[in-house]
């Protein structure tokens, strides 16, 4: 299934007096019960299938057939219209109770949010796995329940192995190379695909810096020149160099090479969850695996995503009805049927277990302990983001790594100002 992910921005909250037109809640606005002394939730939450609302509704009243004294209103948005839908409720003092959605730091450091502990028990906190929950977190508290999880693992063409001799999926650098430069050789392909294009330099280039230690930076530092990031900038630029990537890198975007690979036509590629399905459905004759991300040393890292839920606190306490949905929401059974239904992996530790007999997903499951993220929390990564992705393929055309990253660094600490 397609994942459109979309990174929320905060507007001003104002206390301006916003009539809500054809979208809102009814106007309960955080209100705390119902005539009939039921508490009243509201859900507002962005499609990523067709059967999006069909799931929400169904956990939705299969929990209100158990927890009478709770109601759920939910509201399903495209994620085009999300983050003004829930603007517009926000200032006219409507926010919803429970929100799905992707950037939450300025909602937090507004005060706006419940803290993770408020809306969920201690043994649903727990269940997450330790490196999605740190991301949730702004000055060391943790506020989103991470939701969906996504991942990068590295999907290779079988036939294309066995033409080069190559016995086995690489675990290191210096063993991806080997593979590379054997397919290339042997086979006139490309040994592995680069896209270092605007659409993925970002997170290419985060899965080669996670795989040396590196990375960029936190909630309060952004960290592009690094030496582990160099250094694995280098390594980039010398596949590059020695001719085992595909021609012109730097202007490659992501999408039209991974149907390149799905053609048969590039070795090795780093691709997403989602993409098992699509070669299933596209492309049903290639033969192909999946393993983990080669890194510097063979230590497991990948780049990970996640969207959350999060829980505004309005007027009215709801914590205690939320902490029961919640709960109910990710216990094993339903939260593992929610999230395979709709193609992402589970960022719980019992949801993991659950799809552990699952071969094709089992290699992202087994590195998601080990996933680094974009610092989405930190207010100077939207320059970075835009800095990597048109500076970055550079390095495919011989600009000097360190050259690139100092550049992009610099533009970064600007940030916005």
């Amino acid at each position: 299934m397609k994942y459109i992910r979309r990174t929320a921005s905060v507007a001003a909250i104002a206390a301006a007096s916003l009539a809500l037109s054809s979208c809102g809640f009814g106007g309960s606005g955080g209100g705390g019960g119902d005539a009939d002394g039921a508490t009243t939730l509201d859900m507002l939450v962005p499609t990523y299938s067709e059967g999006t609302k069909g799931l929400w509704e169904g956990v939705i009243a299969d929990f209100e057939a158990a927890n009478e004294d709770i109601k759920i209103n939910l509201q399903v948005e495209s994620w085009d219209n999300l983050e003004s839908v829930l603007n517009t409720k926000i200032q006219a003092g409507s926010a919803p109770d429970i929100y799905n959605g992707g950037a939450f730091s300025g909602f937090a450091s507004e005060g706006l949010l419940y803290p993770a502990e408020e809306i969920a028990s201690a043994e649903t906190l727990a269940d997450f796995q330790e490196s999605f929950a740190a991301n949730e977190e702004v000055e060391g508290t943790q506020y989103g329940l991470p939701l969906i999880a996504s991942a990068r693992a590295m999907f290779y063409n079988t036939e294309l192995f066995e033409e080069a001799g190559v016995d086995a999926p690489p675990t290191t650098w210096d063993e991806l190379y080997d593979a590379a430069e054997a397919i290339t050789e042997e086979t006139g392909k490309p040994g592995y695909g680069m896209p270092l294009g605007s659409e993925e330099a970002q997170g290419e280039a985060l899965i080669w810096f996670g795989g040396n230690g590196g990375g960029y930076g936190d909630e309060n530092t952004i960290t592009v020149d690094t030496p582990e990031n160099v250094e694995a900038a280098e390594f980039m630029q010398k596949m590059i160099d020695d001719g085992l990537t595909q021609s012109d890198p730097g202007s490659t975007q992501r999408t039209p090479m991974l149907n390149v690979f799905f053609q048969g036509q590039i070795g090795m590629v780093y691709g997403l969850p989602q993409n098992v399905g699509q070669i299933a459905e596209e492309y049903p004759d290639l033969e192909y695996g999946i393993a983990q991300v080669a890194t510097a040393d063979g230590s497991p890292a990948t780049l990970g995503v996640a969207d959350r839920l999060m829980a505004f606190e309005n007027d009215g306490d709801k914590a205690e009805a939320i902490t029961r949905f919640m709960d109910y929401f990710y216990s094993q059974e339903v939260y593992t049927n929610w999230v395979e239904s709709e193609g992402f992996l589970p960022t719980t530790k019992s949801g993991s277990e659950a799809l552990e007999g699952d071969e094709d997903l089992k290699p992202f499951l087994d590195m998601l302990p080990d996933a680094v993220f974009y610092p989405t929390t930190n207010p100077n990564w939207s320059a970075t983001d835009g800095a990597m992705k048109s500076l970055f393929g550079q390095i495919g055309q011989g600009k000097d790594p360190s050259d690139v990253l100092g550049e992009i660094q610099q533009r970064a600490d600007r940030g916005a100002n």
